[in-house]
């Protein structure tokens, strides 16, 4: 199998999706009830799971292009969507964990991707002041 190297973007965007999930877990357990700790740590996990099955997902649609990659591309969107769904009603109805702790968890890559966005905006910035 031709492996390709992964967009430095990408890295930098899997990076900082488990640095948030720790610094936020890490916070949690210190301030908050374990519960909350806890649904932060379910959510972001499942979120970051999500977010490269995502990427596997479109890494091999676009390596073969086609119609039949399309329908491939959706089978497994709902696929991974069923399994969170279900995934996500045995964490909630188990009563384990704090429901806004999840939901923030949940939010982890999307607070990843916004935090990288603006670093590297910054940074672009900076670089075309100094010239």
């Amino acid at each position: 199998m031709n492996r390709t190297e992964k967009d430095p973007l990408q890295k930098r965007l899997e990076f900082t999706n488990w640095i948030i999930l720790g610094i936020l877990t890490l916070i949690s357990f210190i301030f908050m009830p374990h519960k909350f700790a806890l649904g932060l740590l379910l959510g972001g996990f499942i979120s970051i799971v999500n977010f490269h099955w995502l990427v596997r997902d479109l890494r091999k649609a676009f390596r073969n292009l086609s119609e039949k990659s399309n329908s491939a591309v959706m089978f497994k969107y709902y696929i991974r969507f069923g399994v969170t769904a279900v995934a996500l009603y045995f964490i909630i109805t188990g009563d384990v964990i704090d429901i806004i702790g999840l939901l923030i968890g949940l939010s982890t890559v999307v607070i990843a991707i916004v935090i990288t966005t603006i670093a590297l905006y910054s940074k672009k910035n900076c670089v075309e002041e100094a010239r």
